[in-house]
């Protein structure tokens, strides 16, 4: 113990004199603190290659891993210009290269080789001088050391190419079963079904879902339900009077997001708080963000969110920011809540206070953040546009370009390769450019580029390092109007987003008439802008690169388009959709009419159309959703609102449930995540999660043990287990489970189970395949079976063989359910075997003698008596 606390006396004392050493130098002028040395000389360098894998097969990839042996001193600094050369099996060659490494000394490149055989590798290290200044801690002085470091080969490496392919990790398949959060970071294949929803939905909110939904529901099956308000029918003395949906500019639901699988919204309407639409009140009244487990059901946490000055905040936006540099990698997922910037957001710079979506924890907050439109980069920052005409510039602003959200500001330093802004309230901008500050060099801003002042109007679109689009059509008449003066032209126009540059500035003539134009859709994947008029029910194409027109006019679509126009480009279709409720597709790029889809009403609900007035809710996965509402709709609602999924490229409808999920205009409406659709439900006030849910099959055999010959009855039940089904109401009118139900029955059944409609006629369940392991180990099937309304299958076989007999039941799964399968077993006995009647044995000769002899004496006596008796008579 002696030497132990010796040795750390020693390390304390050592460290003192050091820290003591630095202070001091504190104090001293610049020049009197530290002597600077050159240190020039030379080295030998040494260069090295390696693959992985080794061997590999044709057409296979291999990671190739050259470099020196010498790291450099500067996070930032790296060797230059080395090459490697390939020499394939039949002795041509091939150069890679040159490439520059990080600071390890090391680089790496993929190389897919194309023949079979033995490749030999080599690197080449070109000679190259490394300066750069460090400080001598003995000495305390600082030395500019230069070194010169040789050229320099590595050894050759065999690479070793087989005709087969050589064995990776096999990945693993989509999800069969039911799933749940978190999932692994080994399972890297789910990223395409585990999307996340980031940017608020509902009136003027996005319509497309993020990546990672290509699984969306099939179905309107439902995973779980819980109240959003006391909603649903008041009852009693107001009759058929329901709750307040909120469609008159208090919109519930709002602001729903979906962050890894937990959705996020305002679980009241936003009026009577400060951060509401156009609210005046000077005590805010209480609100509450709820955050669900989007699979379950179940709330993770309900609170106010505060800021740290104590304002009451409210979500406005997720993210999840892929952090990858020398020090730390990995995502980092954060709902922010931004502090009102005045009306519509205008009169300010806002705040966004980031919190941890798993907790409601508050983490960091952002100041002055320029206002705009969002857009992520590729690594999940968040860019903003902000575009300044009269000007003649725009800037671009990019949150991984915060200076203080680095752990370190000095770019050399460790903590500057790792992101750190928990805990800090952060200038998002700054008032200058701070070089070498982020990798981006700017503090917020990434880049600042010059266009022409030319440009009228506002810019309507920007698309990240493509372009930035603007319209204009003079003398509107009215905030909110597309009628304008004396049919004046409209303007198009575009620059380029990375230089500035024009790209076109077009003035078109308007159709005669004095129409109203408006734009719609706007898509940089097919280069095509709309426009609108409704006086001609007609849409006109144009080039995003040139401002022409390229088609147009599409034809007349119904009258009542005229009272609002909502319109979509995905898949390389173009999609109108106005109050008539008619879905128009044409082809994005020629303008060419596809098909049209509408949702009649056969029970005359609608007061002013045949066809429900449904609007696209979001579309992924090839699928657009539509979904009910009105801007302000009279009570009672009218009843059997649709909600409806078609197929984005066809047209075809793929569900429809009518009465089932009534969206909200200017509320939260419906969103994907994890391919789960959150809704709210204004008939009923209530969230409800969509998706494919888990089921339970039972299975029994009877007679457990049975004769070779006989035949066996299998039966069993096949219920759906999702979430929902655990509630009490459920349990108590289901005690034996929640069948489950055909995919073609499932939007009238859903209407049963959770909305307390009648119960349907004529319910198909699902199909039962019944598997036996037989005796003699043979596996096959004997019978399938289809459940009934309540769940209950049976089917009946006979065992082929005596034996012990594992029989399964399975259901394979659907649209709605995941799969499920049960065992049983049963013993068949052979059958007993019928015993002949016993043959008689001969008698031996003496007893057929005797026998003989004595039924001869009998008969004597009896004739001796019948004389006796016949004698006696006469006398």
């Amino acid at each position: 113990m002696a030497i132990a606390k010796s040795k750390a006396e020693t390390i304390a004392f050592s460290l003192f004199l050091i820290f003591a050493m630095v202070a001091s130098l504190v104090a001293l002028p610049v020049s009197a603190q530290f002597a600077f040395y050159d240190w020039t000389g030379h080295s030998k360098s040494y260069a090295y290659i390696g693959a992985t894998p080794n061997p590999v097969g044709v057409g296979q990839p291999t990671l190739l891993h050259f470099g020196i042996t010498r790291e450099l001193s500067i996070t930032q600094d790296g060797w230059e210009g080395l090459t490697v050369t390939v020499t394939r099996p039949d002795g041509t060659t091939e150069t890679l290269g040159p490439r520059r490494t990080d600071a390890t000394g090391g680089t790496g490149i993929m190389y897919t080789p194309s023949m079979e055989g033995t490749y030999q590798l080599q690197t080449h290290f070109p000679a190259q001088w490394y300066n750069y200044s460090t400080m001598d801690i003995f000495s305390m002085a600082m030395l500019d050391i230069k070194i010169y470091y040789e050229a320099a080969d590595s050894e050759i490496l065999d690479l070793v190419v087989t005709s087969e392919e050589q064995e990776y990790w096999p990945g693993v398949p989509l999800p069969t079963e039911y799933w749940s959060r978190p999932i692994d970071s080994q399972i890297w294949e789910w990223a395409a079904v585990s999307g996340s929803w980031l940017e608020p939905a509902g009136f003027g909110g996005k319509l497309n879902a993020d990546p990672g939904n290509d699984d969306a529901p099939e179905t309107a099956h439902i995973l779980w339900n819980k109240p959003l308000v006391l909603g649903g029918l008041a009852g009693g003395d107001l009759g058929n009077w329901g709750t307040y949906t909120g469609d008159a500019y208090e919109g519930k639901f709002s602001s729903s997001l979906i962050i890894q699988g937990i959705l996020i919204y305002n679980k009241f309407d936003d009026i009577g708080t400060t951060t509401g639409f156009m609210s005046d009140v000077d005590v805010p009244v209480d609100t509450w963000v709820v955050a669900v487990d989007l699979h379950t059901g179940e709330t993770l946490w309900e609170k106010t969110l505060y800021s740290p000055d104590g304002e009451r905040v409210v979500p406005s936006h997720g993210q999840i920011y892929m952090w990858d540099s020398f020090n730390a990698h990995g995502t980092h997922a954060y709902l922010f809540a931004v502090t009102s910037a005045g009306f519509f957001g205008m009169g300010g710079s806002p705040d966004w206070h980031a919190f941890d979506p798993l907790t409601g924890r508050w983490l960091f907050t952002l100041q002055d953040v320029p206002s705009g439109s969002r857009m992520r980069g590729e690594h999940g920052e968040i860019l903003i546009y902000t575009v300044n005409l009269a000007g003649g510039y725009m800037t671009c602003w990019n949150s991984s370009a915060v200076i203080d959200a680095y752990w370190g500001t000095t770019p050399n330093d460790p903590g500057w390769g790792s992101w750190r802004p928990q805990g800090k309230i952060i200038n998002a901008t700054g008032t200058a450019p701070i070089t070498s500050a982020t990798p981006l060099g700017r503090q917020g801003y990434q880049s600042n580029v010059t266009m022409e002042k030319t440009y009228p109007g506002s810019a309507y679109a920007q698309y990240y390092d493509d372009l930035v689009f603007g319209y204009y059509r003079p003398d509107t008449i009215g905030m909110f109007s597309t009628i304008s003066k004396d049919n004046p032209p409209f303007t198009l126009w575009a620059f380029d987003a990375k230089t500035g540059a024009k790209k076109f500035n077009i003035t078109h003539a308007a159709p005669s008439g004095n129409v109203s134009l408006a734009l719609g859709a706007i898509s940089a994947e097919d280069r095509v802008v709309t426009i609108w008029c409704k006086e001609l029910r007609e849409h006109w194409g144009y080039s995003l690169d040139t401002g022409q027109r390229i088609w147009g006019p599409t034809p007349e679509q119904h009258y009542l388009d005229y009272l609002s126009q909502s319109t979509l480009i995905a898949y390389n279709r173009f999609y109108s959709i106005g109050m008539s409720g008619i879905v128009y597709c044409y082809n994005a790029t020629t303008g060419e009419f596809l098909w049209n889809y509408s949702a009649p009403d056969h029970l005359g609900e609608v007061l002013w159309a045949n066809d429900w007035s449904i609007q696209p809710v979001f579309y992924a996965d090839e699928k657009i959703y539509l979904g009910q509402s009105e801007h302000s709709p009279v009570n009672p609602l009218p009843r059997g609102a649709p909600m409806v999924c078609i197929d984005a490229i066809t047209g075809e409808e793929i569900w429809r449930a009518d009465g089932l999920f009534r969206q909200t205009q200017w509320g939260g409406h419906a969103i994907l995540g994890d391919s789960i659709i959150a809704t709210m439900d204004t008939y009923d006030q209530q969230v409800y999660g969509i998706g494919k849910g888990p089921s339970a099959t039972t299975v029994a055999a009877a007679p457990k043990v049975s004769t070779h010959g006989d035949s066996v009855i299998v039966e069993g039940m096949v219920t759906d287990i999702s979430p929902g089904t655990e509630q009490y109401a459920l349990t108590a009118r289901f005690p034996h489970g929640v069948p489950a139900v055909s995919d073609a029955n499932m939007s009238e059944w859903m209407l049963y189970v959770y909305k307390q409609l009648p119960r349907p006629a004529d319910v198909l369940g699902v199909d039962v395949t019944i598997t036996v392991f037989d005796p003699n180990n043979n596996v096959y099937d004997v019978a399938t079976a289809t459940s009934d309304a309540d769940g209950f299958y049976s089917a009946v076989f006979t065992p082929e063989v005596p034996g012990k007999y594992t029989i399964t039941a399975t259901f394979c799964g659907s649209k709605a359910y995941y799969g499920s399968y049960a065992k049983t077993s049963i013993n068949v006995e052979d059958a007993p075997v019928e015993t002949p009647p016993p043959t008689p044995t001969p008698a031996p000769m003496t007893d057929t003698y005797v026998t003989g002899f004595g039924i001869g004496i009998i008969i004597a006596i009896v004739v001796v008596g019948l004389l006796l008796f016949f004698m006696l008579r006469r006398r």
